[in-house]
């Protein structure tokens, strides 16, 4: 039986919307910002380890710079109306890629620092029609895991093997299966930006680097990006419904439209190329994903509420009270559960799907133990407070 998050998400209180606010602007309510946050402090520490540098850019821009990039000519239709601020006009963005452009350009660059990966989880815009809304799936306010990465030409196919090894890591640690990989590539319109040679070399290159990673894929014209030719990560929901997860762009025609130059060996300006990539895409469709892929139950390292404490009765809630305070100072999401019958207490946590829930009881107050009851069912032997306490940072830890 399928899942669908809008329900379940609103049943376990991760995300909800109101009219006031509109339509395609969900909020997220303090357990879905918990799982979110996580997710991202991952992400976040995941790209740092892998040499990308963090920035904040802003959610506006000129129409002028979306001009530069081709994104008002072939995206307008999406994008919001300029709003007149002066003599300007400034619009909402629908893509990081025109800030980091000039992020890199605001300094200059030496060959040997390529690649320079620029990396931001930041918020674009999409001006989705109603009728297409729904959920978290089709927003038309998304927070992006983006990254454009600045190379020279020999290293766009280490680059991309690069991505393909971390876009993995990620996908596994978060409970992702890819279910296939796509070359998306340009089909008959009139779309798409830049010169012949520059799509034939940007195709040739990702087909390259899909070889070499001994990565099955399928090529399908038309839905390349309109200024080249991408990778497309494909999952499949519980209904069978198939969505792009993670993306790799290589893309000629930006670094050309804002003159961006690197100094190479001789001391000569070079241009790079730049390489698009997204990790785990949007927060919002990614989370659609994994709440239908979990059914709500989180790996234990996102779980919102990682650990409840449930006293058998009122002479044990200084005990649990002191045990979930342990856990929080270890790090852990941990709550106390203490109103109504322990039976309904232990249901309540199921429905929410709290992976572990520790039951003291008298004899446990006194020795200083919980007893742990996995969500899965399973019921673990009184343990001292301190090793349950290790044992569930452990499995968080591990990231399973």
């Amino acid at each position: 039986m399928s899942v669908d998050h809008r329900k379940l998400g609103r049943e376990l209180d991760l995300f909800d919307s109101d009219p006031l606010m509109g339509s395609g602007l969900p909020f997220w309510l303090p357990a879905g910002a918990a799982a979110r946050h996580e997710v991202e402090s991952y992400l976040y520490e995941l790209e740092r380890r892998a040499g990308y540098q963090h920035v904040y850019s802003p959610v506006l821009g000129k129409r002028e710079m979306y001009e530069l990039s081709g994104h008002w000519r072939n995206f307008s239709d999406d994008m919001f109306p300029p709003m007149k601020m002066g003599g300007d006009e400034l619009v909402l963005r629908p893509s990081l890629c025109p800030h980091h452009a000039l992020i890199f350009k605001s300094r200059q660059h030496s060959y040997r620092e390529l690649p320079v990966r620029i990396a931001e989880l930041g918020a674009q815009y999409r001006a989705e029609r109603s009728g297409v809304l729904g959920g978290l799936t089709r927003v038309r306010s998304m927070q992006l895991n983006d990254s454009h990465n600045f190379c020279a030409l020999d290293q766009v196919g280490e680059e991309v093997a690069d991505v393909l090894r971390l876009m993995g890591e990620a996908h596994a640690a978060l409970g992702l299966r890819a279910s296939s990989y796509q070359l998306s590539l340009r089909g008959d319109s009139g779309k798409y930006a830049g010169d012949e040679l520059s799509w034939k070399k940007a195709e040739q290159l990702l087909r390259d680097a899909l070889d070499a990673a001994g990565v099955d894929y399928a090529e399908v014209p038309g839905e390349a990006a309109f200024y080249g030719p991408k990778i497309d990560v494909q999952i499949v929901d519980p209904a069978g419904r198939e969505s792009t997860l993670s993306t790799i762009q290589v893309d000629f025609y930006q670094p050309a439209q804002f003159d961006l130059s690197y100094l190479d060996a001789a001391g000569q300006k070079a241009r790079p190329v730049l390489v698009h990539r997204s990790l785990a895409g949007s927060m919002e469709r990614l989370f659609a994903h994994l709440i239908e892929a979990h059914a709500g139950a989180f790996p234990v390292w996102y779980s919102p509420v990682q650990i409840v404490a449930a006293p058998i009765g009122a002479a044990q809630d200084a005990a649990a009270r002191v045990f979930a305070r342990s856990a929080v100072e270890a790090g852990l999401r941990a709550e106390v559960h203490a109103d109504g019958s322990l039976g309904a207490r232990i249901r309540a946590a199921a429905g929410r799907k709290v992976p572990y829930l520790a039951v003291i009881g008298e004899r446990e107050a006194a020795a200083g133990d919980v007893a742990l009851r996995l969500r899965d069912g399973r019921q673990l032997p009184p343990m001292p407070a301190a090793e349950a306490v290790a044992l569930v940072g452990r499995e968080r830890d591990a990231r399973r």
